[in-house]
């Protein structure tokens, strides 16, 4: 395959740039993921996953079954802001105003 061949669509990183990170230490996809961001677009690497393993077993000589996993996280969800503003006590939020803001608005 040609170097400029686009591997992460959603971030544009082709096989060169995977090789560049890789001779630069990169031993697994969450390394890459730092150096270059393939995997951090829409997808969330859906699509550029095993391309990249393929590439770093190729290039590394290690068998594709070696190569380790992403770490997997928990989803992320929306929190009010007002969650996370709350003290110990649980006192409510002040709005730059300097008036109290109630739960629900915004």
């Amino acid at each position: 395959m040609d170097k400029s061949t686009i591997v992460c669509r959603c971030e544009e990183i082709n096989i060169d740039e995977i090789e560049t990170a890789i001779k630069n230490g990169a031993e697994t996809f969450d390394d890459i993921k730092r150096l270059t961001r393939c995997g951090m677009g829409p997808c969330q690497s859906k699509t550029c996953f095993y391309p990249v393993n393929e590439i770093i077993a190729e290039y590394t000589g290690m068998p594709l079954n070696e190569v380790s996993l992403p770490r997997l996280r928990m989803p992320l969800k929306m929190v009010r802001m007002s969650t996370l503003a709350q003290d110990s006590e649980g006192s409510n939020v002040v709005s730059v105003f300097g008036e109290s803001v109630e739960d629900g608005e915004s």
